[in-house]
């Protein structure tokens, strides 16, 4: 009798586990999935609580030389929609890939209808003109986009757009929602705008070249520690603390994850002082503001 017991309760658990099962996937939401976190803070709200929303590069990762595990590849496959910045790192290869094998996963590129610029940009060894150009590695694309406010103000439609397409009977909800968001990016670059007319240099050194668009759209000038994707040269190191000098750089950014030794070394060469940044942080606005601050906030030190 014991024997049947056993056996009654263990269809019985195998039943509910199931039951269970099926009615968790009735309630899960459909899964949308983004490069990055910053893209995350976006799409949340614009998404509202209709969609999970996974995020590829993990915090502290850099997303130029990440490499998606095969169980994070079968979690893209099954999103609706993959959002992709544009270029970046791994993004072309896998999402050729991806469409390939999830043909009904929809691939929305972010970065379309933005101005891009050259990308790779090592202008303190090549260029010592007066304009707010730079030197670049030829076919290159810099798809830090969102740096600029500006450029999101794009990024966010063309999220826009997707969720629209997609689930067109909550198109009024996600409109609303961009309307706000877009308040949000007003008001973000108005702060940026404030902070930056008077910053006390126009220059600034940072490890990897990931604030171009931010330099081009408030007049400012990006010189990058790294060299081609490199550490640089002893050579190129002393160019840049040349260049440093002439230009009278007070701000070094280093960004998480990075090595701060070369930074340490051309701050300690040119009296400046060195910040550690995250621009892939989720909370885009605070970085954003945090790293203007900084700019800004030298002027006060120097009048001092």
């Amino acid at each position: 009798m014991q024997k049947y017991f056993f056996i009654l309760l263990t269809l019985l658990l195998t039943v509910a586990c199931s039951n269970a099962s099926k009615k968790k996937s009735e309630t899960e939401k459909p899964l949308l999935t983004v490069t990055i976190e910053p893209q995350r803070y976006f799409l949340e709200q614009l998404a509202g609580d209709d969609y999970s929303i996974n995020t590829l590069v993990p915090p502290g990762t850099s997303p130029e030389t990440y490499e998606p595990s095969p169980s994070v590849m079968i979690d893209l496959g099954k999103s609706a929609i993959y959002f992709r910045v544009g270029d970046l790192g791994f993004e072309k290869v896998w999402s050729a890939r991806l469409a390939e094998n999830n043909p009904d996963v929809k691939i929305v590129d972010c970065s379309v209808g933005i101005e891009l610029m050259a990308g790779d940009p090592h202008d303190h060894v090549h260029d010592h003109g007066d304009h707010a150009g730079q030197d670049h590695i030829s076919g290159s694309l810099d798809p830090h986009v969102w740096s600029s406010p500006s450029a999101m103000r794009i990024f966010a439609r063309n999220m826009l757009d997707a969720l629209v397409k997609t689930n067109p009977e909550r198109a009024e909800f996600y409109r609303e929602n961009h309307r706000h968001l877009s308040e949000k990016i007003d008001a973000v670059d108005s702060t940026l705008t404030a902070l930056l007319t008077n910053a006390p240099s126009r220059s600034f050194i940072i490890y990897h070249p990931a604030l171009g668009y931010l330099a081009r759209d408030y007049g400012l000038r990006q010189h990058s520690i790294e060299f081609e994707g490199k550490n640089p040269s002893p050579a190129q190191l002393k160019e840049l603390v040349d260049l440093a000098r002439r230009e009278e750089i007070s701000t070094i950014f280093v960004q998480r994850g990075f090595d701060l030794k070369n930074g340490e070394v051309i701050a300690r060469e040119i009296g400046a002082e060195l910040f550690e940044i995250d621009p892939l942080r989720y909370e885009w606005d605070e970085e954003l503001i945090g790293i203007a601050t900084i700019l800004s906030r030298q002027r006060d030190e120097q009048t001092d």
